[in-house]
């Protein structure tokens, strides 16, 4: 990984969801902007803020897509990332765990 670049895996793949409430909603349901949550699994040099393992929050629209060894991942900058939870920020006792 060069540079500010973050490389993370989507923790689920598009499809059918339930709401809150119970009601089955449909993958082909169309829904206003909905971010993402995926696992970092490579950061480059200058990255500051997120680390290998932690969970992060995204905007699908703005991703660019690799397949690397038939496992598909999301290649993005670091400071297109809207939110960071990881374990380590909740040692603290104000600490929420969700960094943003």
């Amino acid at each position: 990984m060069l540079h500010d670049r973050v490389l993370v895996r989507q923790d689920t793949a598009e499809g059918e969801r339930r709401s809150g409430g119970g009601i089955l909603i449909p993958a082909t349901a169309a829904v206003g902007k909905r971010l993402a949550w995926a696992e970092v699994v490579a950061v480059g040099q200058n990255v500051r803020t997120v680390e290998v393992g932690d969970r992060v929050l995204y905007d699908p629209e703005d991703r660019a897509e690799v397949e690397v060894r038939g496992v598909a991942y999301v290649l993005m900058r670091e400071r297109d990332l809207h939110a960071v939870a990881a374990e380590r920020l909740q040692g603290t006792d104000d600490s929420t765990g969700l960094y943003l």
